[in-house]
C-alpha cells in the first residue's frame, strides 16, 4: 500500500488497475455520448455517386467552351432529374440535363451551371460563359472513402460521429455498457435532502455532487444509502455495491480520526487498499482500492475536497472503466486572471473557469477555494496546478492545468 503518495503517481495506479467494461449494441438514436467498442471502417463511399451541389444543368463543358455574353451558347434539355431519381439519359453533343440539389451526375455530363448563371425555357438554356470539366461536382467518395478509418474504437459518440455512422447504415453500433458506480455516504451528522435539517445536521450535497459528475463521464450512478459513522453499515453496503456495480465511491471517514472507519471498512469487505492519502491540498484524505479489478473510492467529506480528489485522482480510471481512450486528462496552460493570496506548501489544485474573451488561455478564480465551499465548483471547468512550496500568485502567473 502506497502512504501519501503524489496525486499522478496515484492517478496512474488506478489507471493500471482498471479495464473497460464489457460491450453491447445500442440503437443509433440512443447511442450519443456512448463510447464506441469497436472501430468503424467505411464500407461504401460517401456520397456513392458523382452529385450536384446545385439546382442547374448537367453538360458537356466541349459544348460551351466558345461561349460568351455576346454569344451565348444553346444548349437542349432532354431531362430533369430531382434527388433522389436517376438520370434515363446521357449528356450528348448540345444537351443538357435539369438538375436538382443531391441528384446524381448524368452520363456525358462533365461540369453543372447553377440556375443563377443562365437563361432558360422549358426546353432550353442559354450558356454564357466557358465552365471547366469538374466544376460543381461532388465527387463519390469526396466526403468518406471506402476502407477509411471514421472513428476508433474508445471513441465517445457526438454529433459527427452520429451523422457519420448513419451514412454508412450502421443502425446498431457497438459500444461499451454504461459503468454503474455505487454512491455510499457516511457521517452520523449527514441528512439527507428533503428531510428537516436537524441541529448539528448538513445536507447530503456529496451524493448529488458525484452523481452529477458520474453522469457527465458516461457513468450510471446507484445511491447505496448512508452508512452514518457504523462500520458494520458501511462494509455491508460496500460488499452490495462491488457485487452489483463496477465501482463504488464512498464519502467521509478516511481522515485519521475517531470515527473515521471508511479504510477499516474497505478491508473488512475484501478490498486490497492500494493507497492512503495523496500529496495534495484539497482532497489529502483519501483512500483507494480494488477488489476483483473493481476500484473502491473513499473520498473525503468535505464536498470540495472530495470533488476535487476525485478529478485528480479517480476521473482517468472511471473514464477507462467506460472504455474511453482518451481517459488521460490533456495538460494546458492557463493564465490567472486575478490573485491567489494563499501559499501552497503543498501541491495545490485551484479549481475555475475558462476565459477566452481576451483571445488567450485565462483562468477566471471563484472567490473561495476552501475544502467545504462546494457553491465555489458551480461552473468551474478547469484545475490549475500549484507547485508545492509556491507562495502568493499574482494576476497574469501561468500555471498548467487540465479540463475537467
Amino acid at each position: 500500500m502506497l502512504k501519501n503518495p503524489d496525486y499522478i503517481t496515484a492517478r496512474n495506479l488506478l489507471v493500471d488497475t482498471i479495464s473497460p467494461v464489457d460491450t453491447e449494441e445500442v440503437s443509433l438514436a440512443e447511442c450519443i455520448g456512448r463510447v464506441l467498442a469497436q472501430d468503424v471502417i467505411a464500407a461504401d463511399n460517401v456520397p456513392p455517386f458523382d452529385r450536384s451541389p446545385y439546382d442547374g444543368y448537367a453538360l458537356r463543358s466541349k459544348d460551351v467552351v466558345n461561349a460568351t455574353k455576346e454569344k451565348p451558347v444553346t444548349l437542349y434539355i432532354i431531362e430533369e432529374v430531382p434527388a433522389g431519381a436517376v438520370p434515363t439519359m446521357p449528356c450528348t453533343k448540345n444537351t443538357a440535363v435539369k438538375i436538382l440539389t443531391g441528384a446524381p451526375i448524368p452520363q456525358g455530363a462533365d461540369c453543372v451551371i447553377n440556375y443563377e448563371r443562365t437563361e432558360f425555357t422549358d426546353s432550353s438554356v442559354k450558356i454564357f460563359e466557358p465552365i471547366k470539366a469538374g466544376s460543381n461536382i461532388v465527387l463519390a467518395g469526396e466526403d468518406v472513402r471506402k476502407g477509411d478509418v471514421l472513428a476508433r474504437k474508445g471513441q465517445v459518440i457526438d454529433a459527427g460521429t452520429a451523422g457519420t455512422l448513419a451514412s454508412q447504415g450502421i443502425a446498431f453500433p457497438k459500444v461499451y455498457r454504461r459503468p454503474k458506480v455505487g454512491i455510499i455516504s457516511t457521517g452520523n451528522e449527514v441528512s439527507e435532502v428533503g428531510a428537516p435539517l436537524a441541529p448539528g445536521k448538513i445536507y447530503n450535497s456529496n451524493r448529488y455532487t458525484l452523481a452529477a459528475a458520474l453522469e457527465q463521464l458516461g457513468c450510471e450512478s446507484v445511491y447505496l444509502g448512508l452508512a452514518g459513522d457504523n462500520p458494520g453499515a458501511i462494509r455491508d453496503r460496500m460488499v452490495k455495491g462491488l457485487e452489483e456495480c463496477d465501482a463504488i465511491l464512498s464519502t467521509g471517514g478516511v481522515s485519521v480520526g475517531d470515527y473515521d472507519f471508511t479504510p477499516d471498512a474497505m478491508e473488512q469487505a475484501g478490498i486490497n487498499i492500494l493507497l492512503r492519502g495523496v500529496q495534495l491540498k484539497p482532497g489529502m484524505a483519501c483512500a483507494y482500492g480494488e477488489k476483483n479489478s473493481k476500484l473502491a473510492c473513499g473520498l473525503s467529506g468535505n464536498p470540495a475536497s472530495s470533488l476535487t480528489n476525485f478529478h485528480a485522482v479517480a476521473v482517468p480510471a472511471l473514464k477507462k472503466l467506460a472504455g474511453r481512450n482518451d481517459y488521460m486528462p490533456q495538460e494546458i496552460t492557463v493564465t490567472l486572471k486575478s490573485n491567489f493570496k494563499r501559499k501552497s506548501p503543498t501541491l495545490r489544485l485551484l479549481r475555475g473557469t475558462l476565459d477566452l474573451s481576451d483571445g488567450t488561455v485565462g483562468m477566471t478564480l471563484p472567490e473561495e477555494q476552501g475544502n467545504v465551499v462546494i457553491s465555489s465548483a458551480i461552473g468551474c471547468n478547469v484545475m490549475a496546478i500549484v507547485p508545492a512550496g509556491s507562495g502568493p500568485l499574482e494576476a497574469g502567473t501561468t500555471l498548467k492545468g487540465f479540463l475537467t
